[in-house]
């Protein structure tokens, strides 16, 4: 059995799922009968990330212990991360301009998914306003904020108690001792829910194919292309560059997580596999503070598979509409998704929410979203998989900006993944 690693049995159950969701496919009771597996397997994943993004966040803020240092790891973290969302959404924007994915596409043969409750969501978020978005921050109860899986409150919460953790000294060690436990145990408690991995990735893609068809796919098929074609590059040359930076190749990294990028592209989840990629960078040489400050902080801020995908919709839908737009109105339109990733990070859907609420304030249709609803998961498989290649590598990144990367324990953690692929 050791020879079927969790990749393997991965790809033969993404195989399966293809083959039974066409054969079933436009079958309700069928549909009926496979979704729950797949809901199970999601519901499960989504139990495990909040306890492990608090733990990992409590152990590396009372871990780091000094609020000068924290700061400076947190001020650099975010400067990358800004850095490198702009460079994908104006990647994105170049490809839309390159590709013309929304142009001659006709719309009388596409079907519409219904987007009310992304519309109700884009709606709330934008009468915000930029004063209110940084209000909500701060939570006003952290147990709702993490009931409703809200990141930035948890994130705000988390470093704050970390800091006073570290701050009360030995008073504080045994509640660090006791999330360094939750954490343990949770990536336990994750190695069992993988097991599960195969079944949860046939079912999400039996029941895709299944409600779907591969006929949806081909009148939307050059926007697929144009987001997977710009996708890829950015993962190898974009995120290539940025990895030689820092000493390390791209490939190197995608093989090392070569099962979180399958996982995570099969069920349209980068949260799926943080648990993963955390326990993997440790092995890759970063330091444990960095890895649990990093990873977490970057789901928020550092999803550049979803940057691309949003600039490239966004000017899709102005292209499928005949909307000629200038570069000046491009530019508006990257500061405009900008300020919209970050205020919608942590939302259910939030891709979805971003492009609506960038179409609203660009005064482009909005109806066009609805438009290539039904190819989302397709699209957010390949998203997914790059946001978890970037912030991978965002830890290696400020791993070695901060002179604490342990390239020796690096070359020893390669060396063994290559011996145990020969094996």
């Amino acid at each position: 059995m050791k020879k079927f690693g969790l990749a393997t049995q991965i790809f033969v159950a993404l195989v399966l799922g293809i083959i039974v969701g066409a054969v079933f496919y436009g079958n309700k009771t069928a549909i009926a009968y496979i979704t729950p597996i797949g809901d199970i397997f999601i519901h499960a994943i989504k139990m495990i990330v909040m306890p492990i993004v608090i733990g990992a966040l409590i152990v590396a803020v009372a871990g780091v212990g000094d609020m000068k240092k924290l700061g400076k790891l947190g001020g650099k973290t975010i400067l990358y991360f800004e850095i490198v969302t702009t460079i994908a959404l104006a990647i994105g924007l170049l490809a839309a301009n390159v590709f013309h994915p929304g142009s001659g596409v006709d719309m009388s043969h596409l079907q519409k998914g219904d987007i009310s409750a992304y519309q109700q969501t884009a709606n709330a978020t934008q009468q915000q306003g930029f004063a209110e978005t940084i209000v909500h921050i701060v939570p006003k109860n952290i147990f709702e904020s993490m009931a409703q899986g809200d990141l930035l409150p948890i994130i705000f919460f988390t470093v704050l108690f970390g800091l006073g953790v570290a701050a009360i000294g030995d008073k504080g060690k045994p509640v660090l001792h006791f999330f360094e436990g939750v954490l343990e145990a949770m990536f336990w408690v994750t190695n069992q829910v993988m097991k599960l991995a195969p079944f949860g990735v046939f079912a999400l893609i039996a029941v895709t194919v299944a409600k779907f068809g591969v006929s949806t796919l081909l009148p939307l098929g050059k926007l697929v292309l144009a987001v997977y074609a710009t996708v890829i590059f950015f993962a190898v040359v974009v995120l290539g560059i940025n990895a030689k930076l820092t000493g390390t190749n791209i490939f190197t990294l995608i093989k090392i997580l070569k099962e979180e990028l399958i996982l995570s592209f099969t069920t349209a989840s980068s949260e799926a596999v943080l648990p993963n990629i955390m326990k993997k960078m440790e092995q890759f040489g970063c330091p444990k503070a960095v890895v649990s400050f990093v990873i977490p902080t970057g789901y928020t801020f550092n999803l550049t598979g979803s940057a691309i995908y949003q600039s490239l919709a966004s000017l899709f839908i102005a292209q499928m509409y005949n909307v000629h737009m200038s570069l000046t109105e491009q530019v508006t339109l990257l500061f405009v998704l900008m300020l919209t990733s970050k205020g919608m990070a942590g939302v259910p859907g939030a891709s979805f929410v971003v492009v609506l609420a960038t179409l609203g304030s660009m005064g482009l249709p909005l109806e066009g979203i609805a438009l290539i609803a039904g190819i989302d998961r397709i699209l957010d498989m390949i998203r997914s998989a790059v946001n978890v290649l970037g912030n991978a590598l965002a830890a290696v990144s400020m791993a070695k900006w901060e002179g604490e990367f342990d390239k020796e324990k690096a070359r020893r953690y390669v060396d063994s993944v290559k011996e145990s692929n020969v094996a």
